[in-house]
């Protein structure tokens, strides 16, 4: 497997490269993930089985399109495809540092002007992609709460419900949805999708993303995302506030948006999180 790669690297690179140094790294749970090197150039390798295809040229269409922005680093994708039973994807490796204050402003501030930058009328993606393993439904809407009821908390019920994890009645929870999002028609923004500091970092003091489950949407998705599992530090929502501050809507459309990742965690780890969805899913009601 590592020779082929490492042929695909120096075809892609246009110069030899032969993997010598082959390093498992921990880096999630759904792929492994590995540190390669010749002593001179290092790449960062996803494998997976053969199916998870998708899901790479996936996250290489969503950091393509984030790189185009200009304001992050983001890691270059140098190749991808299959070999033997694997699926695999070829990353530049960054070295990720700590951020500090002055940096994690500058975060805020570089998300907010991706945010901003307005190019597209209707909410979803052009494809379907995925969040971690969950397949991610796009379908283009010109209503977001539509969008988000059917598409983010609807679909994902709906996996849920065949698995065997019946947690509301989906008619009624999107409807639900829908009427507490109605008459909220935020600008079509340019999303990471799954922001949380798993997926973040700094290299040489600029930020870095990656893992994007990309569509376009209600910037305060990512915002909530931040929220979720572990706050951002505070000087991220200052630097993001001196660009483009949010409304006060938004303490109250957070809950449900942060329900979806939520959802997504109660189908893949079920326990505490299928406890946190029923509460949630009650106060729709309430």
């Amino acid at each position: 497997m590592w020779h082929f790669i490492s042929e695909q690297i120096s075809e892609s690179i246009q110069q030899d490269f032969i993997c010598d140094d082959i390093r498992e790294i921990k880096a999630g749970d759904s792929h492994k993930s590995y540190k390669i090197s010749d002593g001179k150039q290092r790449f960062f390798v996803k494998t997976n089985e053969k199916h998870q295809l998708s899901n790479f040229d996936a996250e290489r269409e969503g950091l393509d399109h984030i790189s185009h922005t200009q304001l992050f680093k983001v890691p270059k994708v140098i190749c991808s495809g299959l070999v033997s039973s694997h699926s695999y994807l070829v990353l530049e490796y960054i070295t990720i540092t700590q951020g500090d204050d002055s940096s994690w402003f500058q975060f805020g501030e570089a998300l907010a002007k991706m945010h901003s930058n307005h190019t597209q009328q209707m909410y979803g993606w052009q494809e379907d992609n995925f969040i971690g393993l969950t397949p991610q439904s796009n379908l283009w809407h010109k209503k977001w709460n539509c969008f988000f009821a059917e598409q983010r908390i609807g679909f994902m019920l709906q996996l849920l419900s065949e698995k065997g994890i019946a947690l509301a009645n989906i008619e009624s929870v999107v409807e639900s949805v829908k009427n507490l999002l109605l008459g909220h028609k935020p600008q079509s923004s340019m999303l990471h999708g799954d922001l949380w500091q798993g997926n973040t970092g700094f290299h040489s003091k600029k930020p870095v993303i990656y893992d994007p489950a990309f569509y376009f949407g209600d910037r305060e998705t990512d915002l909530a995302m931040t929220e979720l599992f572990g706050r951002f530090p505070e000087h991220f929502y200052a630097g993001y506030s001196s660009i483009w501050p949010l409304d006060e809507g938004y303490h109250y459309r957070k809950p449900i948006y942060q329900l979806y990742h939520v959802l997504n965690h109660a189908l893949l780890f079920g326990g505490q999180y299928i406890d946190s969805a029923k509460i949630t899913l009650k106060n729709l009601d309430s």
